[in-house]
């Protein structure tokens, strides 16, 4: 495996892990009832926050499963972190041996 594709795997998964946190991120917020619009996000007036309601069985699910899925993203940040951390090691060492 070529060092270029390592980093750029590691890059990959970087990216793919913080799409995952952000679409977390959405399913938590619209599961405890937030929503932009309630929050006065895209529109001039400020609306009166929005508070949560009593969620029901699924709603919690959906929740636990959004912030499961979080923590999964956040593993896989990191993991993808070390593979460009190691792919610039490498390259720096492959550098210092061809000089």
């Amino acid at each position: 495996m070529e060092i270029q594709s390592a980093f750029n795997a590691g890059v990959q998964g970087f990216q793919k892990a913080s799409e995952n946190v952000n679409k977390a991120a959405e399913n938590i917020a619209t599961s405890v009832g937030l929503t932009p619009e309630a929050y006065g996000i895209g529109q001039e007036s400020n609306l009166p926050i929005a508070t949560a309601t009593n969620q029901s069985s699924e709603n919690a699910l959906n929740l636990t499963q959004s912030v499961v899925d979080l923590r999964v993203a956040e593993v896989q940040a990191k993991a993808s972190a070390n593979v460009m951390k190691s792919a610039d090691e490498n390259l720096g060492t492959l550098l210092d041996v061809r000089v």
